[in-house]
């Protein structure tokens, strides 16, 4: 309709992190910028190993914010923190081919029991946030995600779709388009052949008497054919 923004394709391909270091992250400032540039539904691909989780946390965020529709899909990879992001599709797709990893969140710690104390706490709080976007989107219990992410859960795309952390199967639209209806007699086509050999033969009338037999010998044939279809 007139004044409808296009839909756009975004893509989130490599690793996730507050800061670009080697040029190849995807920063959730470089997100922002190309997400909110203009309006209308986007088609977000992704094909990421995951990366930094408090990162994920504020594309995920972006995403649930902006004001139209988003499909997800999962061409490759969406592993980690990308699974997260992945949760904040309206709808999310993934190709017969792709991955998807859900497990606990990790870090490192240095100190004595306090810290280490500290960096645990931590830990189980980040890791129920990230239990609260899978339990949005799948309306699974908090224990059984959590289970899920203590076995480090790698899902092809059926098991996804069967725990609903995926709505569908990236299919081929190419093969969804409605061909015209049609029917192959092999007794017609038998007719039509002969007809066509009985015209040539009677058009080409410079033809030798060697040629001639050929066709007589085909329609001969044809003929023996006609009674066995």
């Amino acid at each position: 309709m007139e004044g409808e923004e296009p839909e756009r394709d975004l893509d989130i391909n490599g690793t996730i992190a507050e800061e670009s270091w080697f040029d190849d992250e995807i920063t959730p400032e470089m997100f922002r910028q190309e997400l909110f540039s203009s309006r209308g539904r986007i088609n977000l691909w992704i094909n990421s190993p995951g990366g930094d989780c408090i990162a994920a946390s504020r594309i995920y965020s972006m995403l649930m914010d902006y004001p139209d529709e988003v499909i997800v899909i999962i061409d490759g990879i969406a592993a980690s923190a990308a699974s997260v992001i992945a949760m904040a599709g309206t709808k999310v797709l993934m190709a017969p081919t792709a991955l998807m990893m859900i497990h606990n969140p990790a870090t490192s710690a240095f100190g004595d029991y306090r810290d280490m104390n500290k960096a645990i706490d931590l830990l189980n709080e980040v890791k129920e946030s990230i239990i609260n976007a899978y339990q949005l989107k799948t309306g699974m219990s908090r224990t059984v995600i959590s289970h899920l992410m203590d076995a480090e859960t790698w899902m092809n795309a059926n098991k996804a779709i069967e725990m609903k952390f995926v709505d569908g199967l990236l299919e081929d639209e190419k093969k969804t388009v409605i061909q015209p209806a049609y029917a192959f007699s092999s007794r017609e086509f038998a007719s039509k052949l002969l007809n066509k050999i009985a015209t040539k033969n009677q058009v080409d009338s410079t033809a030798t008497q060697k040629e001639g037999r050929k066709v007589r010998e085909l329609k001969n044939t044809i003929d023996t054919l006609k009674k066995v279809i």
